[in-house]
């Protein structure tokens, strides 16, 4: 199984690589949130795939499974939504405002 995923994550970085390097914004976000679940898999993956209880304290000494890579992707989901948020809402602004999305014609509307 993490072979499989190991596969996934290098697709999802490839894709991610794609869309970060052209020159619309639109497809720059895109590709950092895709870059972003790449890395949320990969700390997954990192902390294992094992089955077992909850982190508790019992009579019987059994195997339990560790929160913290759980508790880090749940903070990185939170914290990607609000960049891909805050940075989608600029985007549409510049939009608006300029009349493209492509950096490379944003750079001649510099000065207005």
């Amino acid at each position: 199984m993490e072979g499989l995923m190991a596969i996934v994550i290098g697709i999802l970085f490839t894709i991610g690589t794609y869309l970060i390097l052209t020159n619309q914004m639109l497809r720059i976000i895109l590709g950092l949130s895709l870059i972003s679940h790449a890395i949320n898999l990969m700390i997954i993956i990192m902390g294992g795939l094992k089955s077992g209880g909850p982190p508790l304290l019992s009579e019987r000494n059994h195997d339990f499974t560790d929160a913290i890579p759980q508790a880090l992707i749940l903070t990185a989901i939170v914290i990607n939504f609000a960049v891909t948020a805050f940075l989608l809402v600029l985007s549409y602004r510049t939009y608006k405002k300029h009349g493209t999305d492509d950096f490379n014609n944003l750079r001649g509307n510099e000065h207005e």
